[in-house]
């Protein structure tokens, strides 16, 4: 039984199967990935730590319930005013079918 080289397969999908080099987030996604077609009315924002404490701000469909579509938004960090500036790259029509962003408060 012949073994599948991971490193390789993960070189040939992220250069030739993902399409990975003509996204057009692709230069900014490190930053910010936003999904325009995603937004709806009932939303929700949350904080999350992806890795080694860093933390991002990801915006969420409700509507979708979890499942393909789900995502308006990740953004690196949790400043008001950089959350503010990625969202509003979004078209006037899209941002105003937002009824309701709801968000969890700890203290």
């Amino acid at each position: 039984m012949y073994g599948l080289d991971g490193n390789l397969f993960e070189r040939q999908y992220k250069n030739h199967l993902s399409e990975f080099k003509q996204w057009e987030q692709r230069v900014h996604a490190p930053d910010w990935i936003l999904y325009p077609k995603n937004m709806g009315s009932y939303l929700r924002i949350d904080e999350v730590a992806l890795s080694q404490g860093e933390l991002y701000t990801v915006l969420i469909n409700k509507q979708a319930k979890g499942r393909q579509g789900s995502i308006v938004a990740i953004i690196k960090g949790t400043q008001a005013e950089v959350i503010c500036k990625v969202l509003l790259q979004m078209n006037r029509k899209r941002r105003f079918q937002a009824r309701e962003i709801t968000m969890d408060v700890y203290s």
